[in-house]
């Protein structure tokens, strides 16, 4: 009787394990539409995903780093938008400054230049000062 019981207790655990294959941050949504959910939010449904990462516009460039991957971002109105609130945050023109914005993911045409992943922002979020203690910007020059 212990050996069908813990057969049973066996199958019960192993059939109610999920295979979570994650959603993570970085996660590209091949321009597919996601429609509303029974519990999710108009907000979660409409297809768009919140990025946290360093922001840089420079020489007609923009480019937002998260901590695993690098997305060229598309040049228009939200960006600049953003550019603009990066500014106060900026001591030189090549600082990144932390933001967390959303947007909608993919990939660039194989005719363009530029990163292989691609946001175009939608919303900005929240722009904040860079940490003091990062020291991760080399100088080359003369003093």
């Amino acid at each position: 009787m212990k050996k069908v019981f813990l057969l049973f207790a066996i199958v019960a655990v192993m059939l109610s394990c999920k295979d979570d294959k994650g959603s993570g941050i970085d996660a590209i949504q091949d321009d597919q539409t996601i429609t509303a959910q029974e519990g999710k939010t108009l907000k979660q449904s409409d297809g768009l995903i919140a990025i946290k990462g360093e922001f840089i516009y420079y020489a007609d460039a923009a480019v937002l780093k998260t901590t695993t991957k690098m997305y060229g971002v598309v040049i228009d109105e939200k960006m600049q938008e953003l550019q603009s609130q990066v500014k106060a945050f900026k001591k030189e023109d090549t600082d990144m400054i932390p933001v967390t914005v959303r947007g909608r993911l993919f990939k660039k045409s194989p005719s363009e230049e530029g990163w292989e992943d691609k946001i175009e922002i939608k919303e900005i979020l929240k722009v904040s000062a860079p940490s003091p203690d990062a020291n991760d910007v080399i100088k080359i020059g003369n003093k």
